[in-house]
């Protein structure tokens, strides 16, 4: 990755109650050899399980910033990009769903001169991985609305792997406080005039009673956001 060799990566990690799978998280992403300098910048928005006891004993290891209060997954985001100082920024959810490893997939489009690149879980028709229809159907409306509305083939608007140079990211001015990021920074990297280059990546979703947060509710929610920063920023 010449054009990369002397550039830093920033990933931010929201976390909230995710106790089981934090440790094996950081174990991944630490082993992860992607050719260029990583930062590790982890945000709990206010977890209420065993999380934040775990985090206190790796504060010499990563950076790490803690919530007073639960503000959602979008304020833990926000919080972790304005902490960053990566010439490239990453999200990286901690409940296991994505594979660390597929961001290696995302950088190698950046190093050919890609500006943003999200990682895809649609690009291969039906993700075998997938055992909820509702949430198949759901996103791969919402991305379907998303290309509509903005003019721009999207496969997977919702997707946690968003990868993109820091110049992009200091035009969107991001004010998401929940799930409500995920639409907001799609609609203003396009808006901002930038391509999203999607590559296919790995999925492994897990259920409530593992964890998950996002309900159907989030997904009216979307629809809302893009419609709305369809219009106005």
């Amino acid at each position: 990755m010449l054009r990369l060799l002397n550039m830093k990566i920033s990933i931010v990690i929201p976390v909230y109650n995710e106790e089981k799978t934090i440790l094996r998280l950081l174990d991944k992403v630490d082993k992860l050899d992607l050719h260029i300098e990583k930062e590790i910048i982890i945000v709990d928005d206010y977890s209420t399980d065993d999380t934040r006891n775990i985090l206190k004993k790796l504060e010499s290891k990563y950076k790490i910033y803690y919530h007073e209060v639960n503000k959602g997954k979008g304020a833990a985001v926000r919080t972790g990009l304005e902490k960053s100082t990566g010439d490239i920024l990453t999200i990286q959810d901690a409940d296991m769903e994505y594979e660390p490893n597929d961001l290696k997939l995302l950088l190698e489009k950046i190093n050919r001169g890609y500006d943003v690149v999200y990682g895809s879980r649609f690009m291969d028709s039906y993700n075998r991985y997938w055992d909820n229809p509702l949430h198949y159907i759901g996103n791969r409306g919402l991305s379907f609305i998303t290309s509509i509305l903005y003019f721009q083939k999207i496969t997977d608007m919702e997707t946690c792997y968003k990868v993109f140079k820091r110049e992009v990211y200091e035009k969107l001015n991001l004010k998401a406080k929940r799930f409500d990021l995920e639409p907001e920074i799609t609609a203003k990297i396009i808006k901002a005039g930038y391509k999203i280059k999607e590559v296919s990546i790995n999925y492994y979703p897990r259920g409530f009673e593992d964890g998950k947060k996002i309900t159907w509710k989030d997904g009216i929610m979307a629809l809302y956001y893009l419609i709305k920063y369809r219009f106005v920023n």
